[in-house]
Order: C-alpha cells, then sequence, then structure tokens
C-alpha cells in the first residue's frame, strides 16, 4: 500500500495562556503561566484552589446565541478551534470532496459541568424534568459531531476516549487515515472543560492534583518537589492534508506527521510502569513508522504531568527508547504553563511542537528549581531554547495505560 504524505496547514487553540495559536505560542516562548485562583465556582472548602483555566472566553463573539444554547463549553472551545484553524489553512470545502474529509476530535470527560447541574435539576424537579438536550450536550462525542455540522465534513467522524492520551490519539489516527488513502483533509484535536467542583474532587481523592496554593509552584514537571498536576481546559485542533492535495492549492505547511506510536501498558489503572515500557514502544513505534531513527529526534514535547510518578516513568522511557541519545536531546514539558488539559493536552501539545519545529524552538520547562535524580535529561529548565530542530516527538499518557507519541518532521520545500 502507497504510504501518502501528510502534512499540517491549519492550526487553532484556546488554552489557560492564549485564545488562539498565535496567542498561546507567543505566550509559551515567553515563558508564560496560565495557573491561576478557580473563577468557575467557589472553592474554598476544598484542598485544591488553582487550575488553568481559559481567560476571558465569550462564546458570543464566535458563535449565534441559538447555537450557544446547544453546545457544552467543551464543544464550543472545539467548534471555534476547527473555525481557526480552517481559516488559518484557507481552506473551503469547495476545495475538497465532502466524503473524503473528516473529523476526529477527542475529550476525556465531556459535559462534566452540564452532568452537574443537570443531576442537581433532577434531585431538585424530579428526573422527567432534565433538559432534553442533557445527552446530545454533555456526550463527549458530540465536539466532533458539530464540527462536522458545521464543516459540512462527511467523511470518518470519530472520538477517541482513551484519558489523557486522547487528543494524540486524534492526530495520530487522522494521520494514518490519510496517509493510507481514506482521507485527504482531517480536522483533529482534543477539547475539554472539566474544571468543576466533581472533576477537582474527585482527582483530590486520588491524590493526582498538586494541593500547592502557589501558581508557580504548583505544575513543576520534573522537578524533585513536583506533587500532582494541575487540571486544565481548553482546545486544540489541527487540519491535516495530504501533501499534494495542500501544495495543489497553495497551502503553507507547518510541518510533516511522518510517525504514530500507540501502545497500552496492561498494569494499572492510574500508574505506568515504573520501568517505561509501554510508554517506550509508543515512541519506538512512531520513530519505525517514520522509516527514521532515534538519534535523529532532537526535541521531545513531553506528558510531563508533574506527578511523582508520571515524570519520573516518562524519563525512564524516554531512556529505554533511545538509549545514549537520551543525553542528547531536549525534552520539556509545556503542562509548566498550560496545567493539564486531559483529552486536549496531546492536541495543544501536537501545535506546539510542530510550530517548534518550524520556529526552531525549544519552549521551557518553567519554574523548574529542584533537581530530581529520577528526571535528569535536559528538561529546558526556564528558559526556552532556539536550536536546529528537524524531527521532534510529541508524548501522551493516560489513565488506563494507554500510551501515545506522535513524530513531526520539519517542513523544507
Amino acid at each position: 500500500m502507497e504510504r501518502r504524505r501528510v502534512v499540517i496547514t491549519g492550526l487553532g487553540a484556546i488554552t489557560p495562556v492564549g485564545l488562539t495559536a498565535v496567542e498561546s505560542w507567543q505566550a509559551v516562548k515567553d515563558g508564560a503561566c496560565g495557573i491561576a485562583p478557580i473563577t468557575q465556582f467557589d472553592p474554598s472548602d476544598m484542598k485544591v484552589k488553582l487550575a488553568a483555566e481559559v481567560k476571558d472566553f465569550v462564546p458570543e463573539n464566535y458563535l449565534p446565541k441559538p447555537e450557544i444554547k446547544r453546545m457544552g463549553r467543551f464543544t464550543q472551545f472545539a467548534v471555534v478551534c476547527a473555525m481557526e484553524a480552517m481559516a488559518d489553512a484557507n481552506f473551503t470545502l469547495d476545495e475538497a470532496e465532502a466524503d473524503r474529509c473528516g473529523v476526529i476530535v477527542s475529550s476525556g470527560i465531556g459535559g462534566l459541568s452540564i452532568t452537574e447541574a443537570e443531576h442537581d435539576r433532577g434531585k431538585e424537579r424530579g428526573w422527567d424534568r432534565v433538559s432534553p438536550f442533557y445527552i446530545p450536550t454533555g456526550i463527549c462525542n458530540m465536539a466532533a459531531g458539530q464540527i462536522a455540522i458545521r464543516t459540512g465534513f462527511r467523511g470518518m467522524c470519530s472520538c477517541p476516549v482513551t484519558a489523557c492520551t486522547g487528543g494524540t490519539n486524534a492526530v495520530g489516527d487522522a494521520f494514518h487515515y490519510i496517509r493510507d488513502g481514506y482521507a485527504d483533509v482531517m480536522l483533529c484535536g482534543g477539547t475539554e472543560a472539566a474544571v468543576t467542583p466533581l472533576a477537582i474532587g474527585g482527582f483530590t481523592s486520588m491524590k493526582a492534583l498538586s494541593q500547592n496554593p502557589d501558581p508557580n509552584r504548583a505544575s513543576i514537571p520534573f522537578d524533585k518537589e513536583r506533587s500532582g498536576f494541575v487540571l486544565g481546559e481548553g482546545a486544540g485542533v489541527l487540519l491535516l492534508e495530504e501533501l499534494s492535495h495542500a501544495q495543489k492549492r497553495g497551502a503553507k505547511i507547518y510541518a510533516e506527521l511522518v510517525g504514530y506510536g500507540a501502545t497500552c501498558d496492561a498494569y494499572h489503572m492510574t500508574a505506568p510502569r515504573p520501568d517505561g515500557s509501554g510508554a517506550a514502544k509508543a515512541m519506538e513505534m512512531a520513530i519505525r513508522d517514520a522509516g527514521t531513527t532515534p538519534d535523529q529526534v532532537d526535541y521531545i514535547n513531553a506528558h510531563g504531568t508533574s506527578t511523582p510518578l508520571n515524570d519520573a516513568g516518562e524519563t525512564a522511557a524516554v531512556k529505554l527508547a533511545f538509549g545514549d541519545h537520551a543525553r542528547e536531546l531536549m525534552m520539556s514539558s509545556t503542562k509548566s504553563m498550560t496545567g493539564h488539559m486531559l483529552g486536549a493536552a496531546g492536541a495543544v501539545e501536537a501545535i506546539f511542537t510542530a510550530l517548534s519545529l518550524r520556529d526552531g524552538y525549544a519552549p521551557a520547562t518553567i519554574h523548574y528549581e529542584v533537581p530530581d535524580e529520577a528526571c535528569d535529561l535536559d528538561v529546558v529548565p526556564n528558559e526556552g531554547r532556539s536550536a536546529d530542530l528537524h524531527y521532534a516527538l510529541s508524548n501522551s499518557l493516560g489513565f488506563g495505560g494507554h500510551n501515545g507519541s506522535i513524530l513531526l518532521k520539519k517542513w523544507e520545500d
């Protein structure tokens, strides 16, 4: 089977550090931190009082009011990002066959805030009084569905629900779908809006979240004093195209997608394999899929959640996958700035990785202070770095043992 080449031609993002892909990337280059006190509800009686919320998002600035009422916050994020990616790519459906254009957008939790609100309503007024829009606005796949409705894309429309790996699985699956000839264009990514009392409480109870009240010391990947992740929200959507399809219409190209690997630890509900073997195999698979070698990878956008087990396990995985080259490459975590956006994380980080290649710039792991012998690779501490990047990997590791890695290559005409 012919393996077609796949490129990224459009980007859209809403993150805790910016309302567009351009704003978000500039904030990352500036080392801005999107972590602050929670504003979406009153957390005064809770242990965790910080989150990485999207700031100043006004849906009425992007969408008609009737549509807003039929979309959860996570879907609003995704649709707005998809429109941004389409505009950024200067793409319209007139330039493609609708049946060969698809959507794969992940969400780990979907409309949790809707579930919480409708549960309260049902308890108060009776269960038959729950909103008729509850199910169609709250289910995880509705972000992908609404994007397809809005764009007219009639090809495959899907929603990987693989926890924190979902965004990466969406991009990787879309890449393979185009590469293997099933589509010419795909909108792909992830979205999440789960800064809610139930989510914060649930993650706190399982001791996954940092309880540090200092925004500068809460999300500190690879730092010895790390104590958990900071919950974030937002979305990232990429427009992928088959290379000749993009070139025929004169599209600008950010980067080329060249490899994808997905594995499962098959080990524990929440903890990664301590030796990192499952994550290592996903990275090795992505590199083999690209037909390249580990020593050609210059930078890794790490999953890097700031939990004790994840960061040590991911470091071990990189050492296992890359051998001696692990100490030559750079590996940073942009979650130090954005917090952990769950199902949106891998998509937003894929965007950052593509822009890292375009700009020749490895973003920092900010607020890094105390080195950890278990995380002893070059984590690009505190200051981003200009570098000659040709290949870059983006990792995602999720509850349930899901591991995903995508390999991107710098675009050169």
